[in-house]
Parts: C-alpha cells; structure tokens; sequence
C-alpha cells in the first residue's frame, strides 16, 4: 500500500465544473481508501455509506447543472465523536454514552449539509475529548499515536479516507494530531466556529477543521459560520469568501516554548532550518533574545500547560458529577481523578486563574507590536511509539490559553513521519493567519502538495 496523503477538495473543483470528475467519484475514490486503510488504523466510530452516496449523487448532479450550494459541495467530512449528528450515534469515547443518539445536528453539521457537504463518518474521540485514547493507529506508522483528541479526524484526513473534519480543541487536540498524521490543523479563535451541539463546554474549547489543504481548511470553516455564525456572542470566523493570498510577513516571532528544550534534536534542527529559508526570503525573525515584548511571552509560557489544567478541571465538575452519579465504573480512572481535584477546588481559586488567563492574554497581545504572527514546532517529535497516550501537547496549549487562531502546516519530517510548523496569529485575525501561512508554505515548501 502506498504512503498514505491527504485528499484535496478544492482541487478537484475545477474538474466537477468541466465534467471530468464528480463528486460521487471522488467519495467513491475515499471510500474506496476507507475499505483500504480502516480496517487497521479505524479511525470511525459510525459510517453511514448509503446516506453519503444518495449525498454525493444530489451534488454531482447539482455540479452538473451547474449550481452547486457552496464551493464544499460534495466534500466528504468525518466530524469528531463529541459532535451530535442526527443520522449516527455520538458516543464521546464513553460507554456511558454508547448508542446515544440526539436525533439533531449539532450547528456546524446543519451547516455543512446546507453547504452541500457529505457527512460520511464519526470521527474516532478520546474519552469525552480528555486524554484516554480509543483504539485509533497512526496511518502513517501503525505502532504510534494519531494524536489525540481530534485522533479518528486526523487519520482519516492524514490518510485521504476523507477530505476533511472537525475536531475540537481545549489542550492540543486539533494541532497536535494533525502535526502526527499529516494534514492541515486549524484552531480558531475562540468562538470561531459555533460550538451548539458539541459536547465541549470549558472556557477555552474551540471547534475547529482538519483537512488537506489550508485552502479546504477555511473553506470549511467559512461555509460553517456564514450559516451557524460563531458561539453566541462572538463575531465567528471573518474573512474572505475562499482563502485570502498569499501574503509574505515581514515579521514573525518565534517562540521556543517550555517545549523546545524536549524537542527532539532533528526537530530542533529542521526547525531552525525553516527560521532560515524564511530569513532568506526576507522575514524578519525575532526572538526572546532580541526583543523585550517577545521575552515576557516566553516568560509565563511555564504557566500555560498547568493553567490550563486547573482551569479545565474545575469547569469539568459538571457534568462529570452527573455521570459518577450515573454508573462511575464506565468512567476510566482519569476522568474520577479530574472529578475528585474539582472538588478539591474552589471557585475563588478559579476565578484567580481565569484573571491570570486574562493577563497573560494581555502579553501576548503586545507582542502584535513586533510581529505579525508567532511560528513554533507543532509537537516537540514525530508520533511517538504505542496508543496507550496521545503525545505532549506543550507546544500546542499556548494558542489554546490565550484563545488565538493557529494552524499547524505539515512542512516537516522526522524520519519517515509528518511534523507540522504551528503559525499563531492574533484574535479575530484568523483570515490574516492563513494569508501568513500560505506564504509560509511557499517559502518553505513550493513542491509541497500536501499543503499549498
């Protein structure tokens, strides 16, 4: 079997409009991967088949008349296991929730069927999106991890059994898996992408796109939020109607992290070597050691990973009480632990931590004065070895903390696995994150297909 890619949409739209292609043969071509692959990495928890061909033959004919709904439609998208679907179960990764059935969309998915896409599968989850894996491999090395949570989408999209899909993020969960599995990961700023119907309710998750292409990537995400908009109260996604240009930085801050003095050597190296294809292409790099706004966010870094923590656990108190309630021996051992530290905790205790969130919000916000974006790892190493853990998420978690748009690009490799650079951009700029980043990729990798 060949190496595993991802699949591009978008660019297979050209090809619907001249008749040469339609988007029941492409789904055909996916679920002819998924028949391939699955059976080993098993990225699915549901897979509805007849309803996603009736879907494909309602757009292939749409295409041939030429109206379709949206530029996704006929796209082929998995969507995470904590997001209600109407026509699969939402299992969450719990027995306690096996067959659970909503019988409703959750927003996002309403809106992607009104863009025209076909929703194919649940996408494997780790236990109520936290850290117990489910059964998921890694498609491009069946003893490591996809990564977690979002661990089903990014195999499948890493693999090409689909285009695209959503996932969820509060810790790493969409940038560290798609840095493992090869594709595109998009976190975007908080509220971005309405969350009505996803079983994610702490401070700081987000729902967000896995997909093959920054260009599918805001695709998805447009065609999501000009019909469900973002979470109530925010402004959702603002941008273009397809993905800006290309548009080559100036400045960029790189950041280390707590997480660099754990990266592995060659990613280090390849790494640094991006640093320099991007000074020779005329940006500027700035770090802590050249620049004072820069050395203060590297500063509280430190605190961001158990900040988050604390923060998270408390806002798990509900509804991990009910469920304890319900029948505690389906609940794995780390979900009782998370409960038991939330009641250990206090609300003035949480409430100081959301201040310091707010504060070190605050720092990273003046770093917009020096820069226009932040570029790190994604993920201090390839995939590691085994399924029993998801991977450290220490270069992932700032963007999350601070509620920013970030991407992770799959431009790197350590050995034969996908290692992805993470762009991090500033609130409600996610438009001005991705023009940054399809720059990005052309100075780093213009022969890159998986990416450009």
């Amino acid at each position: 079997m060949s190496r595993p890619h991802p699949r591009s949409f978008a660019r297979a739209l050209g090809d619907f409009a001249a008749g040469t292609d339609t988007p029941r043969d492409f789904l055909e071509r996916c679920i002819d991967e998924i028949e391939a692959r699955d059976p080993e990495v098993k990225a699915f928890t549901a897979i509805n088949l007849e309803a996603a061909r009736d879907a494909a033959d309602a757009s292939t004919q749409r295409w041939h008349e030429g109206a379709p709904l949206s530029p996704i439609d006929g796209m082929p998208i998995g969507v995470k296991d904590v997001i209600e679907t109407a026509d699969m179960p939402t299992g969450m990764g719990s027995g306690l929730f096996d067959g659970y059935s909503p019988g409703h969309d959750s927003a996002s998915v309403h809106a992607l069927r009104e863009a025209g896409a076909i929703i194919v599968a649940k996408t494997v989850t780790t236990e109520f999106a936290a850290t117990r894996p489910g059964p998921t491999r890694n498609p491009h090395d069946l003893a490591r991890t996809p990564g977690g949570s979002s661990s089903g989408s990014a195999a499948a999209v890493g693999s090409g059994m689909l285009a695209g899909a959503l996932g969820t993020q509060v810790v790493g969960s969409i940038l560290r898996p798609a840095s493992y599995c090869g594709c595109v990961g998009f976190k975007p700023s908080l509220g971005g992408i309405n969350r009505g119907g996803s079983h994610d309710y702490m401070s700081q998750s987000c729902q967000g796109v896995l997909a093959a292409t920054l260009e599918d990537t805001w695709q998805i995400a447009r065609e999501i939020v000009v019909r469900a908009g973002g979470d109530p109260g925010m402004p959702g996604l603002i941008g273009p109607a397809i993905m800006p240009d290309a548009r080559t930085p100036a400045t960029l801050a790189f950041l280390e992290t707590t997480g660099w003095d754990v990266a592995v050597p060659e990613a280090r190296d390849a790494m640094l070597r991006v640093l320099d294809d991007l000074r020779a292409a005329g940006v500027k790099i700035v770090t802590r050691h050249d620049d004072a706004l820069v050395a203060a966010l590297e500063d509280v870094i430190p605190e961001v990973l158990p900040l988050t923590r604390r923060i998270n656990a408390w806002e798990s108190r509900w509804p991990l009480n009910t469920y304890v309630d319900r029948d505690a021996s389906k609940l794995s051992q780390g979900m009782i632990d998370r409960l038991r530290e939330a009641e250990a905790m206090t609300v003035e205790g949480y409430r100081a931590d959301i201040a310091r969130r707010e504060e070190i919000r605050a720092i990273h916000a003046k770093v917009s004065a020096v820069a226009e974006a932040c570029i790190t790892l994604s993920a201090p190493d390839a995939a590691p070895l085994g399924i029993e853990a998801t991977g450290n998420p220490v270069f992932a978690v700032p963007c999350s903390l601070l509620g920013v748009p970030a991407l992770s690009l799959p431009l790197l490799r350590v050995g034969q696995m996908p290692l992805g650079v993470q762009t991090i951009g500033y609130r409600d700029e996610d438009a001005a994150l991705f023009a940054l980043s399809a720059a990005i990729v052309d100075i780093i990798a213009p022969a890159n297909q998986n990416v450009a």
